[in-house]
C-alpha cells in the first residue's frame, strides 16, 4: 500500500483533531489540553512518551525493527490572542483567542504521521522522533525544548518541519535551499533630557524632540545605508514618554525590531543604530542607552536534506513543487533544531481560490483547506521511510 493510500484511512481523524485544536485553541506556554490530547493518543499508540517538556512540551520516539539513525519531525502546538471571526462550525469558542497560524494544523498532521508510521515500524530501521512544541508565537519554544534535551538521547541526525502557507494552493509544495528565514533583533533605545515647563523650553531638554530627531535618522539606515541588494527591516514600534502637556519629557523609551539575512549586515545596522543615537542625542544636549536583545536565528536548510524532501513531495504531489526564490524576513523557531542536525523546513500549499481560502496567517478570518492535511501527513511520512531507508 502506498503512503497516500495508507494516510488515506486516517484522513477524517486528522481533520477532526485540527478542528479539536481550532475550537480550543491555547496561547503559548499554556498549551494544557492541547498536550494533554497529543500525549494520550502518543500512548495510545504505543510510543515512549515525555510530557512536560518546557512546560508543555511533548516528545514521543517510535523504535523500528532495529539500529539505525534517528530522524525528528517538529509540530508546534500555540494560538495566538486574536478574535476568531470566521464563520464555520469549528469557530475557536475561545473568546480572544484562534488558530490564526496553522499550529493546529501542524500539530493533526503530525498526529496522523505517527499514527500511520506507527503501523509501518516493522518495516524500517532506526527511530522517529516526534516533537510537539509550545510557544512558538511568543518565548521561542523551541530553544527551551533543545536545552531540555530533545535532540538528545536517541541523538537527532536530521530533522523536518512544515508550514501552512495559503498564498500556496492546495497540492502545491514550497521549498528553498539554504536561508530560508531572517533572524531578528529586539532595539531597545532610550533617550534622556530635563524636564522644564512648556512656557520655559529653553531650561530643559526636550526627550520627545530628541526621540523625534533620532526615529526619523534611523530610517535612512536601511535606505541609504544598506546595500539596495541585500534585504533588511528596521522598525520602531512602541515610543513612550512624557507625563503632562505642559512639561518636557526627561525621558522616552523606544522599542523596535531588525531583521536581516546576512550577519554583516546585521553588525553596520547595530552600529549605525548607536551611532546615529548617539550623534542626535549629544547635539542636542540629551544622553541615550542602546540595547539589542537577540531574538531567533537565520533558519538555513540543509542542501542534502532539504532535496530529500523535495523528492518525497514529488512521490505525494508530483511537479507541483515550488522552489521559493527569496527568503523570508519573517523568523521561525525551527533554527533552533537546524543548529543542531541537518534538516529542512518546508511550506505546505493551503489555499484554494475555489473555496475562497486565501486569508495570510494571523488575519482573524484565517483558515486552510483541509484536503491539505492528508497532503502534509502523507509528505512526512514519505520522508521519514526516504531518509531511513
Amino acid at each position: 500500500m502506498e503512503v497516500p493510500e495508507r494516510v488515506k484511512r486516517f484522513e477524517e481523524r486528522i481533520i477532526d483533531l485540527r478542528r479539536d485544536f481550532h475550537m480550543h485553541p491555547e496561547l503559548a506556554g499554556q498549551e494544557v489540553r492541547t498536550s494533554g490530547v497529543v500525549s494520550g493518543m502518543l500512548e495510545d499508540l504505543g510510543l515512549k512518551v515525555v510530557r512536560g517538556i518546557a512546560d508543555t512540551g511533548v516528545v514521543a520516539l517510535l523504535e523500528g525493527r532495529g539500529n539505525g539513525k534517528t530522524v525528528a519531525l517538529r509540530a508546534d502546538m500555540d494560538a495566538l490572542p486574536i478574535q476568531d471571526q470566521k464563520d464555520v462550525s469549528y469557530c475557536s469558542r475561545v473568546k480572544g483567542r484562534m488558530h490564526a497560524c496553522g499550529h493546529d494544523a501542524h500539530t493533526a498532521m503530525l498526529l496522523g504521521a505517527a499514527m500511520v508510521l506507527a503501523e509501518l515500524r516493522d518495516s524500517f530501521n532506526g527511530n522517529v522522533k516526534f516533537i510537539f512544541q509550545p510557544a512558538e508565537e511568543s518565548i521561542g519554544g523551541a530553544e527551551r525544548m533543545v536545552k531540555a534535551g530533545v535532540m538528545d538521547n536517541p541523538p537527532v541526525d536530521a530533522v523536518f518541519g512544515l508550514h501552512v502557507s495559503p498564498e500556496l494552493e492546495t497540492g502545491t509544495v514550497g521549498i528553498r535551499y539554504g536561508i530560508a528565514n531572517a533572524c531578528s533583533d529586539d532595539v531597545f533605545i532610550e533617550v534622556l533630557g530635563r524636564s522644564a515647563h512648556g512656557a520655559q523650553p529653553n531650561e530643559g531638554v526636550d526627550a520627545i524632540v530628541i526621540a523625534a530627531q533620532v526615529i526619523s535618522a534611523l530610517q535612512q539606515i536601511i535606505s541609504r545605508g544598506i546595500d539596495p541588494l541585500e534585504s533588511a527591516t528596521l522598525t520602531i514600534g512602541t515610543i513612550n514618554g512624557g507625563s503632562q502637556a505642559n512639561i518636557l519629557a526627561d525621558r522616552v523609551e523606544m522599542a523596535g525590531t531588525m531583521r536581516t539575512l546576512d550577519s554583516a549586515v546585521r553588525e553596520k545596522i547595530q552600529s549605525s543604530i548607536e551611532q546615529i543615537t548617539a550623534n542626535i542625542c549629544r547635539s542636542m544636549d540629551g544622553q541615550h542607552r542602546v540595547t539589542f536583545q537577540p531574538g531567533y536565528p537565520l533558519l538555513i536548510n540543509h542542501h542534502g536534506m532539504t532535496h530529500l524532501v523535495k523528492k518525497a513531495a514529488g512521490k505525494i504531489v508530483g511537479d507541483r513543487i515550488k522552489e521559493i526564490e527569496k527568503p523570508r524576513l519573517g523568523v521561525e523557531d525551527f533554527a533552533y533544531y537546524l543548529q543542531r542536525a541537518p534538516g529542512a523546513f518546508w511550506r505546505l500549499g493551503t489555499g484554494s481560490k475555489e473555496k475562497g481560502i486565501q486569508c495570510v496567517s494571523h488575519s482573524p478570518y484565517f483558515d486552510i483547506d483541509e484536503d491539505a492535511l492528508s497532503i502534509g501527513t502523507a509528505i512526512h511520512v514519505q520522508t521519514v521511510l526516504d531518509y531511513l531507508g
